[in-house]
């Protein structure tokens, strides 16, 4: 059995394309090692990473042949071998079932909380597979912080078969988990992923495809068609406006370095399940294993975010006693400042007063001052409108009204004539016409409103 490690022959190996960091909160939590697992056909890829804030490193590579025919126990012993060669004895392992042998959909449910999201995803459950209702295992998880549910579909014979399996070969599993829930964790352990991720992976003559977009918050699918006609239905799918350029599996993890040796385009998904292995904390909790068969995994791997965090705590607490301190300072200094500067405040907000009380008495007197001449054209403007044969018998003028009474033989007229005038407003008959004898003559009684100055009210202006 030959175990490639990494101290020898090293090349460091990346995407093509620059990413941003996820954030320094982020990065300084991705701390482990993990083992991932990737069964495909009659051979097992094993792959060993320890993941740090300044990359990941591929530790080691093995592959087991032939697993379906050999005795677990068999394989089983050369596993361990290879975990104690590559220093990785008793951390947390990974199985990445077949993208053949699960079922990926993503459900939006806005609006429904962690508390609701059990039972919301259950409701949907079984519309989301064509098996019996209770030969299924399901996991799901929240994509961040958006409404998208990421669910994984896998029947529970084959769950079972691997799990009975591994068990048989003495492997304690962490967990089970599906193609597109490492690949989304692994992307995002230390840098940004890009809007419009697109990756293909060839696997058993098919072409399995991951990708991502405004759209689809995830996508994954397994086609059994040419790599140009499975590029055309992710991109349609996604509803790309424009095509990213053309990416494998391995573009979309983390930059990391591992042995010459090593495939890095067939151990991708093996490598991504490490790294969800290595950071669970940071990683989709998308696991097809049942609780009870998940084994603990070692704790000093949490010393390093203990340690971190006591720092971080303490940095906390230091920065804000000082930041406490020097509030209490300058609230000092404001308060002399504030009573050094409130006899000059009050001496402004009287001279405000009394500047704003001669503007009042002038406005007052201004208005006093109009008024008699509004009257006088108030009084004008009426002689000019009731002209004969029409003729009043009486005429009351208040600051804000004008009532009219008279005769006149187009009474209902003189309220057309009244609005249209710029003096007046909103005219009405304050009593019923009454006809005098059988002449033409009637007897109106008129109310109607004044308007412009010296009246107190403006020409247009609300009552």
């Amino acid at each position: 059995m030959a175990v490639e490690q990494a101290n020898a022959y090293v090349v460091e190996t990346a995407a093509p394309a620059r990413r941003q960091s996820a954030g320094w909160t982020r990065k300084w939590l991705a701390i482990g090692t993990g083992i991932g697992i990737e069964p495909v056909g009659d051979v097992l890829r094993v792959v060993v990473a320890r993941v740090r804030p300044g990359g990941v490193e591929v530790v080691g590579y093995h592959r087991i042949d032939n697993y379906r025919e050999r005795p677990a126990s068999e394989w089983g012993t050369e596993f361990a071998a290879f975990a104690r060669s590559a220093g990785a004895k008793g951390l947390p392992v990974c199985l990445l079932l077949p993208r053949s042998e699960t079922i990926v959909r993503h459900v939006m449910l806005p609006g429904v909380g962690e508390k609701d999201l059990p039972a919301a995803v259950g409701y949907q459950l079984e519309g989301l597979h064509p098996y019996a209702e209770d030969a299924v295992a399901f996991t799901y998880a929240r994509l961040g912080n958006s409404p998208a549910v990421l669910v994984g579909i896998a029947r529970k014979e084959t769950a079972d078969y691997y799990s009975n399996l591994l068990s048989e070969a003495g492997i304690k599993m962490a967990g089970f988990s599906f193609s597109a829930a490492v690949l989304y964790s692994a992307s995002r352990v230390l840098v940004k992923p890009s809007e419009t991720p697109l990756a293909f992976h060839g696997a058993s003559g098919a072409t399995e495809v991951y990708g991502e977009s405004p759209a689809r918050p995830i996508y994954s699918a397994l086609f059994e068609m040419a790599g140009e006609r499975a590029r055309r239905a992710a991109v349609s799918e996604l509803r790309l406006e424009t095509e990213p350029d053309p990416a494998t599996v391995a573009d979309l993890l983390p930059p990391f370095v591992a042995p010459e040796s090593f495939p890095r385009e067939e151990g991708a998904l093996a490598l991504a399940a490490a790294i969800w292995a290595a950071c669970p904390r940071l990683a989709l909790p998308a696991n097809l294993l049942g609780e009870t068969l998940r084994t603990q995994t070692a704790r000093w791997i949490y010393v390093p975010t203990i340690v971190l965090s006591a720092l971080l705590a303490s940095a906390a607490l230091v920065l804000a006693w000082q930041e406490s301190y020097q509030d209490k300072l300058l609230v000092q200094r404001l308060q002399i400042e504030i009573r050094t500067l409130e006899k000059e405040a009050a001496k402004a907000q009287g001279l405000d007063k009394a500047a704003q009380g001669a503007q009042d008495r002038v406005a007052l007197l201004d208005r006093y001052r109009q008024r008699p001449r509004a009257d006088m054209e108030a009084l004008k403007e009426v002689t000019t409108l009731v002209a004969a044969p029409a003729w009043l018998q009486g005429f009351q003028l208040s600051r804000n009204e004008v009532y009219l009474n008279g005769e006149g033989e187009n009474a209902a007229g003189m309220l057309k004539l009244l609005d249209e005038s710029p003096r007046f407003a909103n005219s009405a008959f304050s009593t019923a016409l009454a006809r005098m004898g059988s002449g033409p003559m009637e007897v109106f009684a008129i109310k109607t409103s004044r308007e412009g100055p010296g009246t107190g009210f403006e020409p247009g202006e609300n009552r």
